[in-house]
Protein backbone atom coordinates (compact mmCIF):
# COMPACT_ATOMS: atom_id res chain seq x y z
CA UNK A 1 0.00 0.00 0.00
CA UNK A 2 1.33 3.31 -0.98
CA UNK A 3 2.37 6.23 1.75
CA UNK A 4 0.24 8.56 1.93
CA UNK A 5 3.30 11.27 2.06
CA UNK A 6 1.23 14.59 3.16
CA UNK A 7 0.20 12.20 6.07
CA UNK A 8 3.65 11.79 7.10
CA UNK A 9 4.69 15.27 6.25
CA UNK A 10 1.63 16.90 8.38
CA UNK A 11 2.58 14.63 10.78
CA UNK A 12 6.38 15.48 11.15
CA UNK A 13 5.21 19.04 10.95
CA UNK A 14 2.90 19.34 14.06
CA UNK A 15 4.87 16.69 16.25
CA UNK A 16 8.29 18.10 15.97
CA UNK A 17 8.64 21.24 13.66
CA UNK A 18 6.68 22.99 15.14
CA UNK A 19 6.80 22.68 19.02
CA UNK A 20 10.67 21.30 18.88
CA UNK A 21 12.35 23.78 15.76
CA UNK A 22 10.61 26.42 15.58
CA UNK A 23 9.69 26.59 19.24
CA UNK A 24 5.90 28.04 18.89
CA UNK A 25 3.40 28.07 21.85
CA UNK A 26 0.78 25.66 22.46
CA UNK A 27 -2.41 28.59 21.15
CA UNK A 28 0.16 28.69 17.90
CA UNK A 29 0.24 25.49 17.08
CA UNK A 30 -3.45 24.75 18.09
CA UNK A 31 -4.39 27.36 15.44
CA UNK A 32 -3.11 25.74 12.89
CA UNK A 33 -3.82 22.02 13.97
CA UNK A 34 -7.76 23.79 13.76
CA UNK A 35 -7.08 25.21 10.45
CA UNK A 36 -6.17 22.17 9.10
CA UNK A 37 -9.12 19.99 11.29
CA UNK A 38 -11.39 22.30 9.23
CA UNK A 39 -9.53 21.95 5.79
CA UNK A 40 -10.24 18.27 6.09
CA UNK A 41 -13.99 19.09 7.28
CA UNK A 42 -14.72 21.01 4.28
CA UNK A 43 -12.71 18.91 1.69
CA UNK A 44 -14.76 15.78 3.14
CA UNK A 45 -18.04 17.66 3.13
CA UNK A 46 -17.47 19.79 -0.58
CA UNK A 47 -15.64 16.95 -2.40
CA UNK A 48 -16.42 13.73 -0.75
CA UNK A 49 -12.80 13.00 0.31
CA UNK A 50 -11.97 11.15 3.41
CA UNK A 51 -8.58 12.06 5.19
CA UNK A 52 -6.86 9.15 3.60
CA UNK A 53 -7.58 9.87 0.10
CA UNK A 54 -6.42 13.76 0.67
CA UNK A 55 -2.96 14.06 -1.40
CA UNK A 56 -1.14 16.95 -2.19
CA UNK A 57 -2.57 16.67 -5.70
CA UNK A 58 -5.51 17.03 -3.77
CA UNK A 59 -5.17 20.79 -2.55
CA UNK A 60 -5.27 22.84 -5.90
CA UNK A 61 -5.52 26.27 -5.78
CA UNK A 62 -8.48 26.34 -6.73
CA UNK A 63 -10.12 24.07 -3.81
CA UNK A 64 -7.59 26.16 -1.30
CA UNK A 65 -9.55 29.26 -2.67
CA UNK A 66 -12.83 27.55 -2.24
CA UNK A 67 -11.67 26.64 1.33
CA UNK A 68 -11.36 29.91 2.59
CA UNK A 69 -14.65 31.01 0.96
CA UNK A 70 -16.13 27.98 2.51
CA UNK A 71 -14.74 29.23 6.01
CA UNK A 72 -16.17 32.89 5.26
CA UNK A 73 -19.64 31.86 4.19
CA UNK A 74 -20.64 28.37 5.73
CA UNK A 75 -18.44 29.44 8.85
CA UNK A 76 -18.99 32.77 8.62
CA UNK A 77 -15.62 33.50 9.76
CA UNK A 78 -14.12 37.30 9.82
CA UNK A 79 -11.36 37.94 6.99
CA UNK A 80 -8.75 38.46 9.54
CA UNK A 81 -9.98 34.57 10.76
CA UNK A 82 -9.72 33.74 6.86
CA UNK A 83 -6.46 34.86 7.23
CA UNK A 84 -5.37 33.01 9.89
CA UNK A 85 -6.10 29.49 8.40
CA UNK A 86 -3.98 30.89 5.63
CA UNK A 87 -1.60 31.53 7.17
CA UNK A 88 -1.31 28.29 8.89
CA UNK A 89 -1.29 26.42 5.28
CA UNK A 90 1.25 28.92 3.95
CA UNK A 91 3.51 27.80 6.91
CA UNK A 92 3.13 23.99 6.26
CA UNK A 93 3.55 24.67 2.58
CA UNK A 94 6.63 25.95 2.85
CA UNK A 95 7.89 22.94 5.22
CA UNK A 96 6.32 21.12 2.58
CA UNK A 97 8.54 21.95 0.55
CA UNK A 98 11.56 21.39 2.01
CA UNK A 99 10.87 18.04 2.93
CA UNK A 100 9.61 16.50 -0.51
CA UNK A 101 9.96 18.64 -3.38
CA UNK A 102 8.71 16.61 -6.00
CA UNK A 103 5.22 16.13 -4.01
CA UNK A 104 4.78 19.41 -2.57
CA UNK A 105 6.09 21.85 -5.45
CA UNK A 106 3.03 22.56 -6.46
CA UNK A 107 0.97 22.65 -4.01
CA UNK A 108 3.07 25.30 -2.14
CA UNK A 109 2.94 27.15 -5.85
CA UNK A 110 -1.01 26.90 -5.08
CA UNK A 111 -1.12 28.39 -2.15
CA UNK A 112 1.34 31.49 -2.63
CA UNK A 113 -0.74 32.48 -5.81
CA UNK A 114 -4.03 33.26 -3.18
CA UNK A 115 -3.26 36.40 -1.40
CA UNK A 116 -4.39 37.57 1.84
CA UNK A 117 -7.51 39.19 1.97
CA UNK A 118 -8.02 42.52 2.69
CA UNK A 119 -9.20 43.02 6.38
CA UNK A 120 -9.88 46.80 6.58
CA UNK A 121 -8.89 46.59 10.01
CA UNK A 122 -10.01 49.66 11.67
CA UNK A 123 -8.99 50.25 15.62
CA UNK A 124 -9.56 53.71 15.77
CA UNK A 125 -12.36 52.95 18.68
CA UNK A 126 -13.98 56.10 20.10
CA UNK A 127 -13.90 55.57 23.75
CA UNK A 128 -14.21 58.18 26.92
CA UNK A 129 -11.44 57.26 29.75
CA UNK A 130 -12.71 56.81 33.43
CA UNK A 131 -12.13 60.63 33.89
CA UNK A 132 -14.21 61.31 31.15
CA UNK A 133 -16.90 59.53 32.14
CA UNK A 134 -17.54 60.52 35.95
CA UNK A 135 -17.56 64.19 33.69
CA UNK A 136 -20.08 63.11 31.13
CA UNK A 137 -22.32 61.41 34.02
CA UNK A 138 -22.75 64.40 35.98
CA UNK A 139 -23.41 66.72 33.32
CA UNK A 140 -27.25 65.84 33.58
CA UNK A 141 -29.77 67.84 36.01
CA UNK A 142 -30.63 65.44 38.43
CA UNK A 143 -32.99 68.10 39.91
CA UNK A 144 -35.26 67.59 37.16
CA UNK A 145 -37.01 64.02 35.65
CA UNK A 146 -35.41 64.64 32.54
CA UNK A 147 -32.22 64.81 34.10
CA UNK A 148 -32.48 61.71 36.35
CA UNK A 149 -33.85 59.62 33.19
CA UNK A 150 -30.65 60.87 30.97
CA UNK A 151 -28.42 60.00 33.70
CA UNK A 152 -30.05 57.18 34.18
CA UNK A 153 -29.81 56.23 30.72
CA UNK A 154 -26.10 57.24 30.63
CA UNK A 155 -24.99 55.42 33.40
CA UNK A 156 -26.99 52.15 32.35
CA UNK A 157 -25.14 52.47 29.10
CA UNK A 158 -21.92 52.29 30.49
CA UNK A 159 -22.63 49.82 33.27
CA UNK A 160 -24.40 47.17 31.10
CA UNK A 161 -22.05 47.86 27.56
CA UNK A 162 -25.89 48.30 25.92
CA UNK A 163 -25.77 48.83 22.31
CA UNK A 164 -28.59 51.30 21.74
CA UNK A 165 -31.05 49.28 20.31
CA UNK A 166 -30.77 46.76 23.16
CA UNK A 167 -31.44 49.84 25.97
CA UNK A 168 -34.52 51.23 23.81
CA UNK A 169 -36.21 47.56 23.90
CA UNK A 170 -35.57 47.52 27.86
CA UNK A 171 -38.31 46.57 30.00
CA UNK A 172 -39.10 46.60 33.40
CA UNK A 173 -39.58 42.64 32.73
CA UNK A 174 -36.19 42.60 32.07
CA UNK A 175 -35.20 44.12 35.07
CA UNK A 176 -34.17 41.59 38.13
CA UNK A 177 -33.93 43.03 41.62
CA UNK A 178 -31.97 41.21 44.20
CA UNK A 179 -28.98 40.91 46.20
CA UNK A 180 -27.13 41.28 42.29
CA UNK A 181 -28.89 43.13 39.45
CA UNK A 182 -29.36 41.36 36.06
CA UNK A 183 -30.44 42.71 33.83
CA UNK A 184 -31.57 41.03 30.20
CA UNK A 185 -30.44 42.36 27.14
CA UNK A 186 -31.62 40.99 23.65
CA UNK A 187 -28.74 42.01 21.15
CA UNK A 188 -28.11 40.89 17.38
CA UNK A 189 -29.67 37.58 15.82
CA UNK A 190 -32.73 38.08 18.90
CA UNK A 191 -29.78 36.76 21.35
CA UNK A 192 -30.55 37.46 24.80
CA UNK A 193 -27.99 37.95 27.53
CA UNK A 194 -28.26 38.65 31.33
CA UNK A 195 -25.53 41.50 32.67
CA UNK A 196 -25.13 42.07 35.91
CA UNK A 197 -25.02 45.76 37.05
CA UNK A 198 -22.50 47.45 39.76
CA UNK A 199 -24.23 48.00 42.98
CA UNK A 200 -24.08 52.40 42.75
CA UNK A 201 -25.87 51.58 39.28
CA UNK A 202 -28.11 49.16 40.73
CA UNK A 203 -29.23 51.23 43.82
CA UNK A 204 -29.94 54.01 40.92
CA UNK A 205 -32.27 52.10 39.25
CA UNK A 206 -33.98 51.34 41.69
CA UNK A 207 -34.59 55.08 42.52
CA UNK A 208 -35.23 55.85 39.14
CA UNK A 209 -38.09 53.20 38.54
CA UNK A 210 -39.91 54.30 42.03
CA UNK A 211 -39.76 57.92 40.23
CA UNK A 212 -41.38 57.02 37.37
CA UNK A 213 -43.89 54.53 39.67
CA UNK A 214 -43.22 51.65 37.68
CA UNK A 215 -43.77 48.58 40.07
CA UNK A 216 -42.26 45.08 39.65
CA UNK A 217 -45.05 43.13 40.74
CA UNK A 218 -48.04 44.77 38.03
CA UNK A 219 -48.25 42.36 35.17
CA UNK A 220 -49.09 45.59 33.14
CA UNK A 221 -46.32 47.79 34.37
CA UNK A 222 -43.66 45.09 33.73
CA UNK A 223 -44.49 45.30 29.82
CA UNK A 224 -43.48 49.30 30.12
CA UNK A 225 -40.44 50.24 28.37
CA UNK A 226 -37.79 51.57 30.76
CA UNK A 227 -36.78 54.32 28.62
CA UNK A 228 -39.45 56.79 27.31
CA UNK A 229 -38.75 60.06 25.36
CA UNK A 230 -41.21 63.09 26.02
CA UNK A 231 -43.24 61.67 23.03
CA UNK A 232 -43.09 58.26 22.99
CA UNK A 233 -43.65 55.34 25.66
CA UNK A 234 -40.73 53.58 23.78
CA UNK A 235 -37.21 55.95 22.84
CA UNK A 236 -35.71 55.75 19.87
CA UNK A 237 -32.55 55.03 18.93
CA UNK A 238 -32.13 58.26 17.39
CA UNK A 239 -33.13 60.01 20.92
CA UNK A 240 -30.63 58.09 22.11
CA UNK A 241 -28.20 59.76 19.88
CA UNK A 242 -29.36 63.43 20.64
CA UNK A 243 -28.98 62.41 24.28
CA UNK A 244 -25.49 61.64 24.49
CA UNK A 245 -24.44 64.33 21.85
CA UNK A 246 -25.97 67.01 24.00
CA UNK A 247 -24.17 66.11 27.31
CA UNK A 248 -21.02 65.31 25.06
CA UNK A 249 -21.02 69.36 23.94
CA UNK A 250 -21.46 69.88 27.47
CA UNK A 251 -18.89 68.52 29.15
CA UNK A 252 -16.31 69.52 25.47
CA UNK A 253 -17.27 73.56 27.17
CA UNK A 254 -16.57 72.79 30.18
CA UNK A 255 -13.37 70.33 29.90
CA UNK A 256 -11.78 71.59 26.50
CA UNK A 257 -8.85 69.79 27.47
CA UNK A 258 -10.43 66.47 27.42
CA UNK A 259 -12.98 64.77 24.93
CA UNK A 260 -10.44 65.07 22.08
CA UNK A 261 -12.82 63.20 19.28
CA UNK A 262 -14.97 65.27 17.00
CA UNK A 263 -17.88 62.83 17.67
CA UNK A 264 -19.07 60.08 20.27
CA UNK A 265 -22.08 58.34 19.98
CA UNK A 266 -24.16 55.75 22.56
CA UNK A 267 -21.74 52.84 21.10
CA UNK A 268 -18.42 55.02 22.84
CA UNK A 269 -20.05 54.25 26.30
CA UNK A 270 -20.10 50.43 25.06
CA UNK A 271 -16.39 50.43 23.98
CA UNK A 272 -15.18 52.60 26.66
CA UNK A 273 -16.58 49.26 29.14
CA UNK A 274 -15.05 46.99 27.61
CA UNK A 275 -11.58 49.24 27.50
CA UNK A 276 -11.39 49.68 30.96
CA UNK A 277 -12.37 46.35 32.10
CA UNK A 278 -9.61 45.18 29.75
CA UNK A 279 -7.44 47.57 31.70
CA UNK A 280 -8.59 46.20 35.13
CA UNK A 281 -7.04 42.94 33.82
CA UNK A 282 -10.05 41.00 32.67
CA UNK A 283 -10.28 38.57 29.89
CA UNK A 284 -10.97 39.09 26.36
CA UNK A 285 -13.36 35.73 26.65
CA UNK A 286 -15.13 37.23 29.90
CA UNK A 287 -15.54 40.47 27.82
CA UNK A 288 -16.88 38.40 24.71
CA UNK A 289 -19.73 36.87 26.83
CA UNK A 290 -20.14 40.48 28.71
CA UNK A 291 -20.92 42.22 25.43
CA UNK A 292 -22.53 39.25 23.52
CA UNK A 293 -19.94 39.28 20.84
CA UNK A 294 -20.00 36.03 18.58
CA UNK A 295 -16.88 35.75 17.63
CA UNK A 296 -13.55 36.47 19.83
CA UNK A 297 -11.79 38.27 17.11
CA UNK A 298 -14.63 40.79 17.20
CA UNK A 299 -13.67 41.55 20.93
CA UNK A 300 -9.96 41.76 19.79
CA UNK A 301 -9.86 45.23 18.33
CA UNK A 302 -9.81 46.22 21.91
CA UNK A 303 -6.57 45.05 22.91
CA UNK A 304 -4.97 47.13 19.93
CA UNK A 305 -6.45 50.59 21.18
CA UNK A 306 -3.32 50.96 22.52
CA UNK A 307 0.53 49.20 22.40
CA UNK A 308 0.22 49.22 26.27
CA UNK A 309 -3.50 47.55 26.51
CA UNK A 310 -1.86 45.20 23.90
CA UNK A 311 1.17 44.14 25.46
CA UNK A 312 -0.67 43.96 29.39
CA UNK A 313 -3.05 41.09 27.80
CA UNK A 314 -0.54 39.44 26.28
CA UNK A 315 2.52 39.64 28.97
CA UNK A 316 -0.17 38.55 31.88
CA UNK A 317 -2.10 35.72 29.25
CA UNK A 318 0.43 34.43 27.50
CA UNK A 319 -1.15 33.62 24.77
CA UNK A 320 -2.25 34.76 21.24
CA UNK A 321 -5.30 36.46 20.61
CA UNK A 322 -6.22 35.45 17.48
CA UNK A 323 -6.21 31.74 19.60
CA UNK A 324 -8.65 32.36 21.85
CA UNK A 325 -11.75 31.47 19.94
CA UNK A 326 -10.01 27.88 19.73
CA UNK A 327 -10.62 27.50 23.59
CA UNK A 328 -13.01 24.27 24.10
CA UNK A 329 -12.97 23.07 19.85
CA UNK A 330 -11.02 19.93 19.96
CA UNK A 331 -13.65 18.06 22.48
CA UNK A 332 -14.81 14.88 20.18
CA UNK A 333 -13.78 16.29 16.70
CA UNK A 334 -13.94 13.40 14.91
CA UNK A 335 -11.28 14.10 12.48
CA UNK A 336 -9.06 14.00 15.97
CA UNK A 337 -9.63 10.37 15.92
CA UNK A 338 -8.22 9.96 12.69
CA UNK A 339 -5.50 12.22 12.20
CA UNK A 340 -3.65 12.37 15.83
CA UNK A 341 -1.40 15.19 14.86
CA UNK A 342 -4.55 16.99 14.75
CA UNK A 343 -5.01 16.96 18.87
CA UNK A 344 -2.61 19.25 21.13
CA UNK A 345 -2.58 15.98 23.06
CA UNK A 346 -0.95 13.96 21.13
CA UNK A 347 1.73 16.29 20.31
CA UNK A 348 5.36 15.43 21.67
CA UNK A 349 4.45 11.98 22.45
Amino acid sequence: MKTNTLLTVLTDYFMSYLPDVKGYSQNTITSYQYAFQLLYDFLLEEKGLPPEKITFKSLSSEIISKYLTWLEVNRGCSPATRNLRRTAISSFSKFALKKNLGEALQFHSSVAEIPPKNTHKNTDIKYFTKEEIAIILNMPDTGRAIGKRDVMLLSLLYASGARAQELCDLTLNDIYLGKETNIRLVGKGNKARLVTIPQNCAVMLKNYLESRNLDSSSPKDRLKHIFSSQTNEKMSISCVEEIVKKYVIKSKKAYPQLFKRKTYTPHSFRHSIAVHMLECGESLVVIKAFLGHTSIMTTTIYANVTPELANKYLRERGQALNDLELQNQYADHPTVGMLPFLSKQHRGR
